[in-house]
């Protein structure tokens, strides 16, 4: 009995994906555009003051994520894997504190693009930074 409770304890505490030191959690995913409908006034500016589409070399792709992400441990830069996509994104802006266990995927001016994708549950993971 009390292996059995060591063994559950171990896989429920191990890594997601098979990789070590790795932080991974389940997330509603949705995705935005830079437009005046879906964002402030500001729609190209990140929370953090990051100009989005200046901020984005090609090929790199960014996300906002709520704020409760942020106390797990998330930081702006931070590479974070969605699984199901290929490669990383970089945590570039942070949404409402309404909005709990979600990211939002900057697909910049496609709207359909954004419409397409919808909204999905989908597990996130990332490296927390050295405390």
């Amino acid at each position: 009995m009390r292996r059995h409770a060591a063994l559950l304890a171990l896989a429920l505490s191990a890594p997601a994906w098979g990789e070590t030191g790795r932080v991974s959690v389940m997330v509603t995913a949705t995705a935005y555009n830079a437009t005046h409908a879906q964002t402030d006034g500001s729609p190209h500016l990140g929370a953090w003051g990051d100009h989005l589409d200046a901020a984005v070399k090609p090929g790199v792709r960014v996300i906002a994520v709520s704020q409760d992400l942020l106390k797990k441990g998330l930081r702006r830069g931070q590479r974070v894997r969605i699984q199901g996509l290929k490669g990383e994104f970089v945590v570039l802006d942070k949404m409402p504190r309404r909005w709990t266990r979600r990211i939002d995927i900057y697909m910049q001016k496609d709207v359909r693009a954004a419409r397409r994708w919808g909204r999905r549950r989908v597990k996130i993971s990332w490296t927390p930074a050295p405390s």
